[in-house]
């Protein structure tokens, strides 16, 4: 089996053996499980707010709840141990129950919501939140929620640090699905941070590099103090620099437009107009003519032969 698969597997032997322990241990007050492989078998540790009801008497209910591990779910050797809740207001899916068996015994959604999240966060809570989904007072299904404090959603301590617990309220109208988020009190977030008071903070101090009279020095000193600077060391000139540089700018565009001119002109004069081309066009015309006469000179001919042939 591929390693995807048997990822898949693991996860949905986990959610039915959950399934199963909340529905044989909802009266004894299930508040979670982990499930651990070890050399010896399946280790097995159940949290509960009344352990005495998960033994039973004599250790009865365990070990009926290992033999239906081993016959329905093929555990080999399961190995359970079982854990008292310190504080099950701290705990999600025991408040997750709570609530969800108070809204069947007829509680108003807003009053229970209310009451449960402010037990929770006088337990010591960090941040709560419970999402009640369903069809709370209607025909018509919507989403409440109560918030109190801070609550992670995303990332690794959504995961890690927040406990989630989910309930069902079976319902006239339909079942209401309860969810409960809690971040219990101490749990370290990456976000956190603290002052510490009684930190040793080294000095820093920093020299001037260099002479003795450093930024230090030059902002300590008083006015009196600072250099003078005499006319001698300065160059002031004698006109404006604006004039000047107008001046310079206006006879430097007047000469090169009257050399751009010049230019122009010189390009113009050199083009060559010559008596080559003009004794072409004379010799052309003095053709034209003797053709015309010849042509002329033919048809009077042609006109004298018809005449004389009649």
């Amino acid at each position: 089996m591929a390693d995807e698969h048997q990822f898949i597997e693991d996860g949905l032997r986990r959610s039915q053996i959950d399934e199963f322990f909340a529905d044989e241990l909802g009266r004894a007050g299930y508040g979670g499980m982990d499930v651990a492989q070890t050399p010896m078998g399946t280790q097995i540790v159940l949290k509960a707010e009344k352990p005495g009801m998960v033994i039973g008497k004599g250790g009865k209910n365990i070990r009926k709840i290992t033999t239906e591990l081993e016959d329905r779910f093929g555990m080999d050797d399961p190995q359970i141990d079982v854990q008292e809740v310190d504080e099950p207001d701290l705990n999600a899916q025991i408040v997750a129950d709570r609530l969800a068996n108070a809204l069947e015994r007829g509680w108003y959604f807003r009053k229970a919501g209310h009451t449960t999240i402010d037990r929770i966060m006088d337990a010591g809570a960090l941040g709560a939140e419970i999402v009640l989904s369903g069809k709370v007072t209607g025909a018509r299904s919507r989403i409440e929620k109560f918030n109190r404090g801070y609550i992670k959603h995303n990332g690794e301590p959504a995961q890690e640090v927040v406990d989630h617990g989910q309930g069902v309220a079976v319902m006239k109208l339909g079942t209401i699905g309860v969810n409960v988020k809690i971040i219990p009190p101490g749990a370290t977030l990456p976000d956190d941070f603290e002052i510490r008071e009684d930190a040793d903070v080294p000095e820093v101090e920093q020299a001037a590099a260099g002479d003795d009279e450093g930024v230090e020095a030059l902002l300590e000193a008083e006015p009196d103090e600072a250099p003078d600077v005499g006319a001698d060391d300065v160059d002031v000139p004698d006109e404006d620099p604006a004039e000047v540089i107008d001046e310079e700018v206006v006879e430097e565009v007047v000469e090169e437009t009257h050399e751009t001119a010049t230019e122009a002109t010189d390009v113009v004069e050199e083009e060559p107009v010559g008596d080559a081309e003009t004794g072409e066009l004379d010799e052309l015309d003095e053709e034209i003519e003797s053709e015309a006469a010849d042509l002329v000179a033919e048809m009077e001919a042609a006109d004298d032969e018809d005449a004389e042939e009649e």
